[in-house]
C-alpha cells in the first residue's frame, strides 16, 4: 500500500511538472496607450510602428517617421533587413522600399509593370529580391527590384492563401483549408500539415507558428518527426484583438493600447 501511495505520489508530480512545462511564461515590459496596427522591435533594439499612415522608427528619444498619405494604408512591413524596410500598401499594389534612416529609395507600381502584377502576398527575399504572390496567376513568384524582372517559382496555388510569413529563403502559407507550405526560392514546396482554426494567427517560419482562439493565446512548435507541439502562453491580458511577435517581444493589442512582453521561445 505504501509502494502504491509513493508511485501515485510520483505521478501527480510527473503530470504537474508537464503541465506547467506546456505553458510559456511571459514578462511585461510596458504599455503604450494609442492606437497602433503594427508595433515590433528588432535585434538593435529599435521600435518599428504603424499609427495611422504613419510608420516610425524610435530608439530612446531618437524618432523617424515616413508617411504616403496618397498610398493609404500600410498593409505589410517588412523588417527583417534593417537596411532595406519594406512597406506594402496593398489598395494601391505598390512597395515601397526605405533606408535605415527611413529615406525612400525605391517605389514600384506592380500595375505599371511590363507583366501586370496584383500582388496580394509580398516580402523581402534574398539577392535583391521581393516574394510576391501574384493573384492574376496564382503564382508565387520572385521580383528583382534592381533588374525590375520577375519570375514565378514553384507551380500555382489552387487554393486561397489566408496567412503567410516570408523570410530571405521561404515564403510560407497556410490556405484556406488550414494547410501550410513552404516554398523555397528554388521552387520547392514542403507540406507542412493541417494547422487549428484560429481567431488569429502568425507565422513565424516554417517551424514556429503563434495563434489565438478566443482570449487564449498559443504557440505551435514543429517537431523532428514533423508533429506540431502546442504550448499555451501566460497572459495577464483577458482579452485582446490582436498580437504580434519579433525578436523576443510580444505585443498584445488591446482596445486601450499595445502591452509588451518579452518572452523566450523554447
Amino acid at each position: 500500500m505504501k509502494q502504491f501511495l509513493i508511485w501515485i505520489m510520483f505521478l501527480f508530480l510527473g503530470l504537474l511538472v508537464q503541465g506547467q512545462n506546456n505553458l510559456i511564461a511571459v514578462e511585461k515590459n510596458n504599455t503604450l496607450s494609442g492606437s497602433y496596427s503594427y508595433y515590433a522591435t528588432d535585434s538593435f533594439q529599435y521600435v518599428y510602428a504603424v499609427q495611422g499612415n504613419v510608420f516610425s522608427k524610435t530608439l530612446h528619444k531618437e524618432q523617424l517617421e515616413y508617411k504616403n498619405i496618397s498610398l493609404g494604408k500600410i498593409t505589410k512591413v517588412d523588417i527583417q533587413n534593417p537596411l532595406k524596410l519594406m512597406l506594402y500598401y496593398e489598395d494601391f499594389n505598390t512597395v515601397v522600399l526605405l533606408d535605415n534612416q527611413l529615406n525612400e529609395t525605391q517605389k514600384i507600381d506592380f500595375s505599371q509593370e511590363s507583366v501586370p502584377m496584383n500582388v496580394t502576398a509580398m516580402g523581402i527575399a534574398s539577392l535583391n529580391q521581393l516574394w510576391v504572390y501574384n493573384s492574376l496567376n496564382q503564382h508565387i513568384g520572385l521580383y528583382d527590384y534592381l533588374k525590375k524582372t520577375y519570375k514565378t517559382v514553384g507551380t500555382p496555388l489552387t487554393t486561397k492563401i489566408n496567412y503567410y510569413a516570408t523570410d530571405f529563403n521561404s515564403f510560407v502559407w497556410i490556405d484556406e483549408n488550414n494547410q501550410g507550405y513552404a516554398c523555397s526560392i528554388f521552387g520547392n514546396i514542403t507540406p507542412l500539415g493541417e494547422f487549428p482554426a484560429a481567431d488569429q494567427l502568425q507565422i513565424i517560419s516554417s517551424n514556429s507558428v503563434f495563434f489565438s482562439q478566443g482570449d487564449a493565446l498559443f504557440y505551435l512548435s514543429r517537431q523532428k518527426d514533423s508533429s506540431w507541439l502546442r504550448t499555451k502562453i501566460s497572459l495577464t491580458e483577458k482579452r485582446f484583438q490582436n498580437f504580434y511577435y519579433q525578436a523576443q517581444n510580444l505585443a498584445i493589442f488591446t482596445a486601450e493600447g499595445i502591452s509588451n512582453f518579452k518572452i523566450i521561445l523554447p
